[in-house]
């Protein structure tokens, strides 16, 4: 390139800065995405950005580490679960109603998506080696006892939570899972 006598060169121009506010959140829906096909063991930066169709480079300036990564997307599937006890529960007008949200909750909402199901089995096993998601899932329990509260007594809220994650896990894990009906007279049998 020549450069005439009294110009100057002129730099580059500046590739313009992408705005995305929206990308942390995308990312971390990518990782519940990637976590629920390919579990915990199976997730990593390059695949969440890849996801996400984001670069590389926005998983280390979003995110410290991914363990960081780890307990904001299972915070958010502990979040969205809880919540759907609040609403549950809170429509309730008395305990025989709280015993059928209770029952619909079980059977249609945490048993009712393969997905949030593999999302729910994947923190508990993660949670059992990693204090930062232990905490994740003394939070989702506090809430869930809160929310059981409004119609069960702190004792009864505590081991109804107790139940309800074991028949969650029962049926992840079985080749028998139990049926609506079993699920039923399990609660029924509990609370009545």
């Amino acid at each position: 390139m020549s450069v005439h006598p009294g110009s100057a060169r002129l730099p580059a121009p500046r590739r313009a800065r992408r705005h995305d506010p929206g990308r942390r959140d995308r990312l971390i829906d990518a990782a519940l995405t990637v976590i629920a096909e390919r579990g915990v063991a199976g997730t990593t930066h390059r695949e969440i950005a890849r996801v996400a169709d984001v670069p590389l480079g926005s998983m280390t300036y979003h995110f410290s580490s991914l363990d960081e990564v780890l307990a904001e997307a299972f915070t958010r599937h502990a979040d969205a679960v809880a919540a759907v006890f609040d609403e549950r529960l809170g429509a309730a007008a008395d305990r025989n109603a709280a015993i059928e949200a209770v029952i619909a909750l079980v059977s249609d909402d945490l048993l009712g998506s393969g997905h949030d199901l593999v999302l729910t089995v994947e923190l508990y096993v993660a949670a059992a080696r990693k204090p930062a998601l232990k905490a994740v899932t003394q939070a989702w329990m506090r809430r869930s006892r809160i929310a059981l509260e409004r119609h069960f007594d702190p004792t009864t809220a505590r081991e109804l939570d107790a139940l309800i994650e074991g028949l969650v896990l029962h049926s992840a894990l079985s080749t028998d899972p139990m049926n609506a009906a079993q699920i039923r007279h399990a609660i029924e049998r509990y609370l009545r």
